[in-house]
């Protein structure tokens, strides 16, 4: 018979701030996404360029991924719980400001504020229910319960948004962030742990900077090259964010007590995690932008239709990433992650075979397959780094896992964009009779094909529209064939780099059998299997025994 954990176990005080935690989250999740439908109403009403509508929208997201590793570090600081509760209060006063703003530059500057605020959430929350939760069984039901959160937030985002400005004016969408923060402000102090680490050095302010110098125009770069293609000044910013990153690096490989310890990396359950954050938000980032398209461009659906339509593989995303932590109590973490990018490679296999005719029900079965064998991605593996992470050093863990998931985003949208775009290009067929500055964009999107189309006599317009929509779908497949090799490599890096973690249900070192006889060390492996502890309890001897490893 095998013998239950005996680490402390989580009372309703914890659940309760669970609650409280997974409210934040989905909060900052839904932001990302409510301001786009909001957009023709605010640049009615404050006048906005084109130019200006996409700071609206990306500067809430650069803020976020930029200052991410920032927040991180300064909660290992000072206290997880003093960052969280300070950054409900500022994305209070900007909420406000932002709802009520009367000019494009002060709504840009209250959205930049709302990310910088936004950013203390992640790191924040994870470290605190890596806290809040030492017993095996009930982290990996708690990081269940946060990941479906997140997922939510993608799936309410547009919903919410749109019942929002339907019934009121276009500031309201940023009120809805105010009771939400305001009860993290009000409980948090009562409910949440202290995490402040008293042996902690002061927050080196020039590598926050160089941070921030190296992942702003990094991404800025990105999302440029997404929207414009490559140009002289987009390039420049990723150059300049690449060299203030090696900078960066060589100041915290020098440092005796660094903003990030890069040592972090040698640990293979970290560095796996991260590695699958980033090219799984690669994937989504870049198959999320070309489906979207197809549904609109090809398939001629209205964005709010859009949104329904993508309910199903959202559903499916909340049971896989439920699945996912259930099974981890009985098979291996990394075979669970492996075995669902497996599956999710076959979702992107079916989207392969998505026609220009009747298409739809192959693509959403497609997503289904895709969002079920991928979800565990959230909750799964940001249990397992958590768990493996010292503590001391949770905040920062905590914020690798989530810039990786943002540049990811950022390079799947920029480079699958471009192949998009070229395997487009390559199979459109312009019509001759079209005159240079209509077959010239025409042959570049299929959005610019679809603008110019009904200007065109009947025939015409008809042969240039079936041309851009049969190109179109030609570059979804092509975009799910490297998404099906991505998605199979992260399956064998997964099952690899994770081999050493044990199932979630057992003590550490218990990934199989009964308890070996006691040792004193919570971090000893399973001599017959050599699985290290699948979760850590927070204590001491675990932080000491992590530091020796890395």
């Amino acid at each position: 018979m095998t013998t239950e954990p005996s680490m402390p176990m989580a009372g309703r005080r914890e659940w309760i701030a669970l609650a409280v935690l997974c409210l934040p989250t989905l909060l900052t999740t839904v932001d990302i996404s409510v301001l786009v439908l909001a957009l023709p109403r605010l640049s009615a009403d404050l006048g906005m360029g084109a130019s200006q509508q996409l700071w609206a929208t990306d500067i809430y997201a650069f803020m976020l991924a930029g200052f991410i590793v920032l927040m991180g570090t300064l909660g290992d600081r000072i206290g997880h719980r003093r960052v969280l509760v300070a950054g409900a209060g500022a994305f209070i006063v900007a909420s406000l400001v932002a709802a009520y703003a009367s000019s494009t530059g002060i709504l840009l500057g209250a959205r930049g504020v709302m990310g910088i605020a936004a950013a203390t959430v992640m790191p924040s929350v994870l470290a605190l229910i890596g806290r809040m939760f030492p017993n095996p069984a009930q982290m990996g039901a708690a990081m269940g319960i946060w990941g479906t959160s997140i997922m939510l937030g993608v799936i309410l985002g547009p919903v919410i948004g749109g019942l929002l400005l339907g019934a009121f004016w276009w500031g309201s969408i940023f009120l809805m962030g105010v009771p939400i923060m305001a009860l993290v402000v009000v409980v948090g102090p009562r409910l949440l742990p202290d995490t402040a680490n008293p042996k902690a050095g002061g927050l080196d302010v020039l590598s926050a900077v160089m941070s921030l110098a190296a992942l702003l125009p990094f991404v800025y770069g990105l999302k440029e090259v997404a929207r414009a293609g490559w140009a002289a000044q987009p390039v420049a910013a990723m150059v300049v964010g690449v060299a203030f990153a090696v900078m960066f690096v060589r100041r915290q490989r020098h440092l005796t007590n660094p903003m990030l310890d890069l040592r972090l990396f040698a640990m293979p359950v970290v560095g796996t995690t991260v590695v699958l954050g980033l090219v799984f938000g690669f994937i989504m980032g870049g198959t999320g932008l070309i489906t979207t398209l197809y549904l609109q461009l090809v398939e001629g659906m209205t964005p709010v239709k859009v949104a329904v339509w993508m309910l199903i593989p959202s559903a499916a995303m909340i049971v896989g990433g439920n699945l996912g932590p259930a099974l981890a109590r009985k098979i291996k973490p990394g075979y669970v992650l492996a075995g669902g990018m497996v599956i999710a490679s076959v979702g992107a296999v079916v989207m392969t075979q998505v026609s220009v005719a009747g298409g739809l029900s192959t693509l959403i079965i497609g997503l289904v397959i895709l969002y079920l064998g991928s979800s565990p991605t959230a909750t799964l593996a940001n249990a397992v780094m958590m768990s493996n992470a010292p503590p001391e050093k949770a905040g920062a863990v905590g914020s690798l896992s989530s810039t990786g998931g943002e540049l990811g985003v950022a390079l799947g949208v920029a480079l699958l964009g471009s192949v998009a775009s070229a395997v487009y290009g390559s199979a459109v067929q312009v019509p001759a009779a079209l005159p240079p500055e209509q077959a010239v964009p025409a042959g570049e999107s299929i959005a610019a094909a679809a603008a110019i189309a009904p200007s065109l006599p009947g025939p015409l317009g008809a042969e240039l529209l079936g041309s851009a929509r049969d190109a179109f779908t030609q570059a979804l497949h092509g975009v799910n064939v490297i998404t099906v090799l991505l998605l199979l490599g992260l399956a064998v890096l997964l099952a690899l780099g994770l081999r050493s973690v044990g199932p979630m249900a057992g003590p550490p070192g218990m990934g199989h059998g009964a308890p070996p006889e006691s040792t004193g060390d919570p971090a000893v492996a399973d001599p017959a299997t050599g699985d290290s502890a699948g979760i850590h309890p927070d204590t001491e001897a675990r932080a000491e025994d992590l530091r020796d490893r890395v």
